[in-house]
């Protein structure tokens, strides 16, 4: 049993525990009140018996407070009906609150127009739907596509599939040794051949926050198309897809508070016009006849077969939730988080944390022991009620280039703590010992 350190423990009911941090070393003016925990049901757990949830698993999914909780409920019980084509009063209510929710996208984004919010459901189909549709439609033989080595494979496979259909040519931006790209590549890499850049804003390994601004002003001067792979940014820092120069861009609802199944594909109206319909079936049609159809109108065209409705809605109250908190508070909060964690971390004797230092990184630090493994690690802190992830993150490449299988990574939003993260530091510095090879003493800490 490893005690959770330098933390008090505020007991409500057997299982409901808040952190108070009495932490040195952290500015705790910037840090968004612990009481913000008290949204969240699931956090107020004990898991392996006795030991506090510290959920650090933010980059993959986060937890919903329950405000979105509420609606998600609400609209089963209350006003669940489909959308659009029914004349009684639940599908009433039900389109109106849809597509109030996709004006909440828009807005949230800084989108010229809601029609241009096509519901998908998750980042990885709003990508996939960018390659089927405007690939295949624009891309040919020859035609260069540009993503990055540290790419998740939603943004890296989809294009090594249009490649396989085209004959296209795959590149990638190539990264520094500390997780940044090598900018300087792009005067070679940008010809008149390529047709599309897709990057994405923040590494889900490295933290790594990238110039998508700058990479989109190269690539339109090149004639390129931009998509941004925004699963890592939109639900931290404020979002503009005009100021980015971001012709298309996705994320996911599950990682910004909202329920799963559900995400959003922007883009720019003049692009989605011009894209053949992907899925076909029912909401996507204007007109069928025995041999042919004509495509509804934006953002209908995309959005085939019953969309995700109750979701949809939910996410519009996870914005209202995130807007209400304010993205530049959670931006600071999560920064504070990462750079005292960054530090906590490196008092462990041989850990290697990948990507950039704290001022350039996003809320979550990936790191490495000589020993153990990072599934070990992540069981052994997952026995302390400690969840990470471990893995290779969906970036097999990445890991290839920095030449490790797997790393562990943590990953913050609002709801954490810096007694959290001594919890993580103390857990892994006692995971270090245990595995330290024998004979060896313990590295002294730096004065």
């Amino acid at each position: 049993m490893w005690p959770i350190p330098n933390a008090k423990f505020a007991m409500t009911n057997p299982s409901s525990v808040i952190f108070m941090s009495s932490v040195a070393g952290i500015d705790s003016s910037k840090l968004l009140p612990a009481s913000l925990r008290e949204d969240f049901p699931i956090l107020e757990q004990l898991v392996h018996g006795d030991h506090p949830l510290v959920f650090l698993d933010n980059a993959a999914s986060t937890q919903r407070p329950r405000q979105v909780i509420d609606v998600l409920r609400r609209v089963y019980e209350h006003d669940y009906a489909n959308v659009h084509r029914g004349i009684h009063t639940l599908s009433e209510r039900s389109t109106e609150q849809y597509e109030a929710a996709r004006e909440k996208v828009r807005a949230f984004i800084g989108a010229e127009k809601s029609l241009e919010i096509v519901f998908t459901s998750g980042s990885t189909a709003g990508i996939n739907l960018v390659a089927r549709s405007w690939g295949d439609a624009n891309i040919k033989a020859g035609d260069e596509i540009l993503v990055t080595t540290m790419e998740h494979h939603s943004n890296l496979v989809p294009w090594q599939q249009l490649t396989e259909r085209s004959g296209a040519i795959l590149k990638h931006i190539p990264i520094t040794d500390d997780g940044e790209l090598v900018l300087d590549a792009l005067d070679s890499l940008l010809t008149k051949r390529t047709k599309l850049v897709a990057v994405a804003s923040v590494s889900n390994v490295l933290g790594t926050i990238n110039p998508v601004r700058e990479i989109a002003r190269r690539a339109h001067a090149a004639g390129a198309v931009v998509l941004v792979d925004a699963a890592q940014s939109v639900p931290h820092v404020p979002t503009n897809v005009r100021e980015l120069g971001a012709d298309f861009l996705a994320f996911s609802g599950h990682k910004m508070l909202g329920p799963t199944g559900i995400g959003v594909l922007y883009g720019r109206e003049e692009l989605l016009d011009a894209m053949p319909a992907f899925l076909g079936g029912g909401s996507m049609i204007n007109r069928v006849w025995p041999d042919r159809f004509t495509p509804a109108e934006l953002p209908a065209k995309f959005e085939a077969g019953t969309p995700p409705i109750a979701p949809a809605i939910a996410l519009g109250a996870a914005i209202d939730y995130l807007n209400l908190i304010g993205l530049e508070k959670i931006q600071q909060h999560e920064h504070e988080l990462c750079r005292y964690a960054y530090e906590r971390l490196l008092e462990v004797d041989g850990l290697r944390i990948l990507g950039p230092p704290p001022d350039r990184r996003a809320g979550l630090v990936s790191f490495t022991l000589p020993e153990p493994h990072p599934h070990d690690i992540a069981q052994l802190l997952d026995e302390e009620g400690i969840a990470v992830r471990a893995g290779h993150h969906c970036a097999w490449p990445l890991h290839d280039r920095l030449g490790i299988p797997a790393s562990t990574r943590a990953s913050f939003y609002l709801y954490n703590t810096a007694a959290e993260v001594d919890a993580l530091a103390e857990c892994v510095a006692k995971i270090r010992d245990r595995f330290r090879p024998r004979g060896r003493k313990r590295a002294p800490k730096p004065a």
